[in-house]
């Protein structure tokens, strides 16, 4: 794994306002809200993790905004 690459990616969000959640090579969902993201962590074993958490981690990258950007490009999702 390269120096710059986060184990948890939070993708950009799709039309709909989801946005893809991966742990390392996995998969573990669309979510809608920071709190599917919470749910998710802790389904995949991370049973520590909350909202704070997720905000503050540099395991998390958070890519194409923050943790409390739930639309898309094209404000489609509100």
């Amino acid at each position: 794994m390269a120096s710059d690459q986060r184990p948890i990616v939070i993708y950009p969000p799709a039309g709909d306002g989801g946005r893809r959640v991966r742990a390392g090579p996995h998969f573990l969902g669309m979510a809608y809200t920071l709190l599917d993201v919470v749910e998710f962590l802790r389904l995949a074993g991370m049973e520590n993790a909350d909202d704070d958490w997720l905000r503050q981690s540099a395991l998390v990258e958070w890519r194409g905004g923050g943790p409390d950007t739930w639309t898309s490009a094209h404000g489609l999702h509100d």
